[in-house]
């Protein structure tokens, strides 16, 4: 991984401009630029990045961007990568209607409210905010819950620091929530007793394995046997059949029992 240590501090490099763009992706019109990686430049603003309208797809990891204002014009844009910056408000994304997936592990993100800006982008599926590989994560990532506050705040969301919480697993989880505030609210109106004993769901010895005799097995047996008799049977008369043939031929071959 890149460092901030290994970026060009050359002052002149420190905003995006339009000359940058072109010379990097070799397009001659800012709004046909649809991917972009800028990572590792030592930027500090994001200058003209807002007229690349049709950008899809933006890297902007390792840099020492702090303000994202320029990006609220990116309407067209699905992935954005932000980790390793200065970044302490993401007001300016709650405009990127099509945003799917967003890193921005490794950043001044102090608590889940910075994420309220979030909360309209129906399209977001995965958001990192914390990469152990790389050592990277933000202050409200010391909240042990802030997981489950990212799915309250956001609730599209699929991935959450690269590990999937949805499937059956998520549907266990929102029905488990459903119940526990449906019990809140009941034992709340004094309508259910909470019992300090829990009794098991199933009589004991439920789940063990019991031999047990199968009217269904035994019939089957038996017809297996009445075939299996009739077989010999069967071969029996093919025996006695092929040994009168034989006698019969042997009797055909001695020329003394011809009559003339």
């Amino acid at each position: 991984m890149e460092t901030r240590n290994n970026k060009d501090q050359n002052p002149e490099n420190a905003r995006i401009t339009p000359e940058m763009l072109k010379s990097r992706t070799g397009e001659f019109d800012l709004e046909s630029i649809l991917f972009l990686k800028l990572r590792g430049l030592g930027l500090q603003e994001l200058g003209c990045i807002g007229e690349c309208l049709n950008l899809e797809r933006l890297d902007l990891s390792n840099n020492y961007i702090s303000h994202l204002a320029p990006l609220s014009s990116l309407k067209q844009m699905v992935a954005l990568n932000l980790s390793c910056n200065r970044i302490s408000s993401l007001e300016p994304l709650a405009s990127c209607d099509n945003l799917q997936t967003l890193n921005v592990a490794g950043n001044l993100l102090c608590n889940v409210e910075n994420l309220q800006c979030l909360k309209g982008l129906r399209r977001m599926e995965s958001i990192r905010l914390r990469d152990p590989v790389y050592n990277l994560s933000n202050p409200l990532c010391a909240n042990v819950s802030y997981r489950h506050a990212v799915l309250e705040t956001i609730p599209s969301v699929r991935v959450i620091d690269g590990e999937r919480v949805t499937g059956s697993g998520s549907d266990l989880y929102h029905l488990c929530k459903d119940i526990d505030n449906s019990l809140k609210r009941f034992i709340g109106n004094g309508a259910v007793e909470v019992s300090g004993a829990v009794k098991p769901w199933v009589d004991e010895g439920f789940w063990e394995l019991k031999p047990s005799h199968s009217s269904i097995i035994e019939e089957t047996y038996k017809q297996f046997n009445d075939i299996l008799q009739e077989c010999k049977e069967l071969s029996k008369r093919a025996d006695d059949a092929i040994a009168q043939a034989e006698r019969m031929l042997n009797i055909r071959s001695d020329t003394n029992s011809y009559v003339f």
